[in-house]
This record gives structure tokens, sequence and C-alpha cells, in this order.
């Protein structure tokens, strides 16, 4: 990938993207003191979802991009927004499929990197087709954590078959606009 924004972090980039690991682990802390067992597990997944990234290697804007969105979902829950404003869940969605998928491809093109640099047109249509497909394997993976949740941990955590649906389809659609994005780069 030639774009800076996809590029291996620089030094800059990773004590930015640190301090959104360091709003992570505050987060837990504060969870712990207001709020209950169920918030920090949250939050604890939350941070393993900030870390990953670090270890990885992952281009220091999208490591950004993952933590902030991965915090404001968590904090979403944690404070009932979900409940009370209709559209966020979808948005919330949309948006964390996008990068959780942007992210994956990116890191799969690590994997093959001849393929990589391909520039044509049919490249750039399966470096959508396969962000899509990244992304829906991440939504699926995503409900059934949420299941689990659900089963397992706080009967409150929402998993209606409406709410599967849309949000499968919402993570669909913001997969599809970040394999847009990356198509658009190259």
């Amino acid at each position: 990938m030639t774009s800076t924004a996809l590029e291996r972090p620089s030094r800059t980039g990773v004590v930015a993207s640190d301090a959104v690991r360091v709003l992570g682990v505050v987060s837990i802390v504060v969870a712990g003191v207001r709020f209950g067992s169920v918030e920090v597990a949250l939050f604890a997944l939350v941070l393993l979802g900030l870390v990953i990234p670090r270890f990885l290697r992952v281009p220091s804007g999208l490591d950004i991009a993952n933590g902030l969105t991965l915090l404001a979902a968590g904090w979403f829950a944690v404070v009932d927004l979900y409940a009370r404003v209709g559209w966020l869940d979808i948005a919330a969605h949309t948006v964390a499929n996008g990068v959780l998928a942007v992210m994956a491809v990116v890191l799969l093109g690590r994997l093959w990197p001849e393929h990589a640099e391909l520039r044509d047109a049919r490249a750039r249509t399966v470096l959508v087709i396969v962000t899509v497909a990244a992304g829906s394997l991440l939504g699926v993976l995503w409900e059934f954590g949420e299941w689990v949740g659900h089963t397992l941990v706080d009967d409150s955590i929402n998993v209606g078959y409406d709410d599967t649906l849309g949000d499968l389809a919402a993570g669909m659609a913001g997969s599809l606009l970040g394999g847009l994005a990356l198509a658009r780069r190259r």
C-alpha cells in the first residue's frame, strides 16, 4: 500500500495511538469504580481491541480510528445511549465494522505483498469484495459475541432477530464503504 495513511506507524503516530490505549485503561478503572463487573468486562474486551493493533503494527491513522470507535461503542453501551438514541447502534456497527474490515484487509495485504501494489480495476474490485467479506465475517463474530454476552453474562444485552440483522446489514455497509475508500487510495 503506498498511501501514507496505510504505512507502518511513525513515532508520533505510535504516541497518539498509545494515548488512545491509555483511555482504554482509564475506562476500565472508571467502569470498576462507577459501574460494575459487566462494564469492566466490556472495557477489558475493548482494551484487547486497542492493544492487538499495537502488536500488529497497524498504521497509526487506522489504529487511532479503531481505538476511538471501540471506546465510543463501549461507552455508548455503558451509559445506555443505544437505548435512548435509536439510530446509534446502526451507526456504531457501520463505523466499527468498516474500520475493522479495513484493518483486516491491510493486515492481509502484508501476507501477500506481491498483490498489495496491484492497481488495475480488477484488483480494486477484488479489494472491495475482500473487505466486505472480511467485514461480514467480523460482523458475524461480533453478533456471536453479543449473543454469548446476553446468554452467559447479562440478559439485558439486546440480541433480537431484528437487531442482529440490522447490525449485520450496517456492518456490511460499513465494510463496503471501507473497501471503496481503500480502492480509491490505489
